[in-house]
């Protein structure tokens, strides 16, 4: 069990593969932890280091009361990097986790060599439409939210598998105030300006039934960033490394290549 206390903040962790591999750093969406990675993670090529971590609010790191800011969440994973001395990684962020990719490549550029920016967006719904989601969850816990998070998430033949229940349970499970949390960060961000000024090798990746940041949201915040492109996996929905590990592993794999971040 590693824990990393950055002083305000204890941040859980798992720091995999070779240590003197070249870093991939990843960052989970909304209402998951770290283990939203355990199947890419198993298909990833040797001689990686993997950084992956529970975000403020979620999993087993610290829930501060709400509302949080996305500074504090760009900060809290360059804290991070710098308590593990890492330089120069592949920041791989899914959702919620790929705005907190844009803004560390942003303010430290020294930390991120390259982004894969996954079913996200520079700017993510509306104020309102969170605010909505915040107020039902202080009113009737994650529960309330569960059905219709699931739509969103994957497609329906997942939705029919017995292990569609677990990522059930690990939505319900997230503190409250780590998702109204999170949810008031994304509601205070649009990273479209700041994106726009990324010089960066950058890949999006998107799922034709994502029900929460569709391809067209991917396409519009990829073209910000010059000489990146998106991969669509079909039939995917919000977590393609999830119902799609080995197509997203594929994708992963291949841009590192192409980037000269593998040995």
């Amino acid at each position: 069990m590693l824990v990393a206390d950055l002083g305000d903040m204890r941040l859980h962790y798992r720091d995999e593969g070779a240590a003197d591999g070249a870093p991939v750093v990843f960052v989970n969406s909304l209402g998951t932890d770290l283990r939203l990675w355990d199947k890419l993670v198993a298909r990833m090529p040797a001689g990686l280091r993997l950084i992956r971590y529970d975000k403020r609010g979620h999993g087993l790191s610290d829930a501060p009361p709400a509302p949080y800011a996305m500074g504090a969440l760009v900060r809290d994973l360059e804290r991070l990097l710098d308590h593990l001395t890492v330089r120069e990684a592949l920041v791989v962020g899914l959702s919620i986790g790929g705005m907190i990719a844009q803004g560390l490549a942003v303010k430290r550029p020294d930390l991120v060599r390259a982004v894969v920016l996954s079913n996200t967006a520079a700017r993510i719904g509306t104020p309102q439409m969170w605010q909505e989601r915040i107020e039902t969850v202080q009113a009737g816990g994650l529960e309330a939210l569960a059905d219709a998070v699931m739509e969103r998430w994957f497609p329906p033949a997942f939705r029919a598998l017995p292990e569609a229940a677990a990522w059930r349970h690990m939505l319900c499970r997230t503190p409250a105030q780590g998702y109204a949390g999170c949810s008031a960060a994304i509601a205070g961000s649009d990273f479209l300006a700041s994106t726009a000024t990324l010089r960066l090798p950058a890949l999006g990746i998107a799922g034709s039934e994502d029900g929460s940041t569709p391809p067209d949201m991917v396409h519009e915040t990829l073209a910000l960033i010059p000489g990146s492109r998106v991969a669509l996996i079909r039939g995917s929905g919000h977590l393609p490394c999830v119902d799609q590990p080995d197509a997203y592993a594929a994708e992963l794999s291949d841009f590192m290549r192409q980037i000269g971040h593998l040995g």
